[in-house]
């Protein structure tokens, strides 16, 4: 249920992460996405300048996507702004027979019992008033949640940073007055210090401007003046005020409530976290839910979203604080964009001290933040022993520790580990000599938890995932990992569906399936409508 009208007119989010193309490859739209909004062959550099036609102060240089390929994921990260990406998963979304949407409704009140929650309801077309009966409620209506509201949350962290604005405009000769060439970032710092940054929307004519602090008299066409450094011809499409914060909600669920994306946690956008951190809370409660409403799914699940969740909200809400305190206390100088020697050596000052201090870029550029993160501590997770690699390191390692995303790497030259996840439990049997794993498969199916076994003979995968048997749940996230079948299968299943109870059903309601690799395709056959 949405309260707008399905209309995506202001580009709040300038680009995904590579974990979230891994998701969108998982929905199939990965193609989609990378053919809409920023140019696949345009460079990808942040460029810090005193103006788009003043001093260059440094330059991060980032290859274009199809120059851009990852060792660690079969996705890197992808420029598509809001106004581009909203409507292809908006057109997915509604291509499912088990999702109806509701626009232009927006939510007054709910309560809940133990059998479900009522909400009511607002039609804004026809004034109408009506009560929605669900077993499960998730708020996923932004910053100002009234969701979050109603459950009477608290908040943790600094709270409000600044007061900012966003300006969305269009400029076709932009890019032809300057000597930048493109770039995803140009970041602004003049005599005044650092104050805003320009990202390019479309590798064309749309740009959106984000200024780091703004009062009661900002205005927008002094601050365009400001950013290009000397006249333009442009058309101002949005004038957007917004607090840029952190903070994180004190719980992420109440009962049968439960807060995802911005409703949950809120950050400055200059570490790149916001909707990163959002898709993959909808992955990780979705996945949960399903679980619970298809009966193989125990209470543990829907208690380990925020225990899961939460850890990472608030490091990645940090991040971007630091990134945005390290962006925003760039110092300028009276004459750095100025003419002369003072300026000279105000700019080459500045450079040296960039480097010194952001020599690996940021967290704009940090996939082990984004990647490394590990939900060890959650139930529903069987440690191993090992060591976690540090998340402060800007180096992405990939491990197939229990708790963290289960590594990529090629089955076929265009089939990834990761294609194999997002459907059920897959049981990877990992070398030629891995155990059989039939104790797991047989203990999945009498309690009805969908389960692929993968045969995957390939040494280097192997290596990879360092042992012999790796069950990794439907978000791709490994759950436990042996050189040895577990002596009781049947307490490991339980413990990562959430629950000890056993719920056996017949040997005709078995979900499943062994594959051997070279009978990949069939796993990435949908199921049929219905199943």
């Amino acid at each position: 249920m949405e309260r707008r009208d399905g209309q995506v007119n202001v580009p709040k989010m300038s680009s995904l992460s590579a974990r979230s193309m891994e998701f969108n490859r998982r929905w199939g739209i990965a193609k989609q996405v990378k053919s809409t909004g920023w140019p696949q062959t345009h460079p990808n550099d942040f460029v810090y300048c005193t103006s788009m036609c003043g001093y260059e102060l440094a330059r991060v240089k980032v290859a274009p996507y199809v120059e851009r390929p990852l060792a660690y994921s079969p996705e890197p990260p992808c420029g598509c702004a809001s106004i581009f990406y909203e409507p292809v998963l908006v057109q997915h979304i509604e291509s499912l027979p088990s999702v109806s949407t509701k626009l232009r409704h927006s939510l007054d009140a709910f309560t809940q019992d133990a059998d479900g929650v009522s909400a009511t309801v607002t039609n804004h077309v026809t004034g109408e008033n009506e009560v929605i009966r669900c077993q499960y409620l998730v708020g996923c209506d932004g910053a100002s949640s009234s969701v979050a509201k109603g459950l009477g949350v608290t908040y943790e962290g600094v709270g409000t940073l600044t007061k900012s604005v966003n300006v969305f405009f269009r400029s076709p000769d932009l890019h032809r007055i300057h000597d930048k060439g493109w770039a995803r970032f140009y970041r602004f710092t003049d005599g005044n210090g650092s104050w805003g940054e320009l990202i390019p929307l479309d590798g064309k004519e749309l740009f959106r401007l984000s200024t780091f602090e703004a009062d009661a008299a900002f205005d927008a066409d002094a601050a365009i003046r400001r950013l290009v450094g000397k006249d333009v011809g442009y058309e101002v499409r949005s004038v957007l005020r917004w607090d840029r914060q952190e903070r994180v909600v004190d719980r992420y669920n109440d009962g049968r409530v439960f807060l995802a994306g911005d409703s949950a946690h809120a950050n400055s956008p200059t570490g790149g976290l916001g909707l990163h951190t959002g898709l993959a809370d909808a992955v990780d409660l979705g996945w949960k839910l399903y679980a619970v409403l298809q009966g193989w799914g125990g209470d543990a699940l829907l208690s380990s979203y925020a225990l899961e969740r939460r850890p990472v909200a608030v490091n990645n809400v940090r991040a971007c604080t630091n990134e945005y305190s390290f962006l925003s206390g760039l110092m300028g100088g009276p004459e750095i964009d100025q003419d002369s020697e003072t300026g000279a050596a105000l700019r080459k000052q500045w450079s040296e001290g960039f480097h010194e201090i952001h020599q690996w870029g940021g967290y704009q550029f940090n996939d082990n933040l984004r990647m490394g993160y590990c939900y060890e501590e959650s139930p529903l997770i069987v440690p191993d022993g090992t060591t976690a690699p540090p998340l402060d390191s800007p180096e992405f390692v990939p491990v197939a520790r229990p708790g963290t995303r289960a590594p990529h790497a090629w089955i076929t030259p265009d089939r990834s580990t990761l294609d194999l996840f997002g459907q059920g439990f897959v049981l990877l049997r990992l070398g030629p000599d891995a155990p059989s794993g039939e104790g797991i498969a047989r203990a999945a199916a009498t309690r009805g938890v969908p389960l692929a076994v993968v045969d995957v003979p390939d040494p280097e995968i192997a290596a990879l995932y360092d042992r012999a048997l790796v069950l990794v749940r439907p978000d791709g996230h490994v759950a436990w990992r042996s050189d040895e079948a577990p002596a009781d299968p049947a307490s490991l299943i339980d413990r990562v569906r959430g629950t000890r109870a056993v719920a056996v059903v017949s040997d005709e309601g078995t979900m499943t399936r062994r594959f051997r690799i070279e009978d990949i395709d069939s796993i990435f056959e949908r199921p049929r409508r219905g199943e």
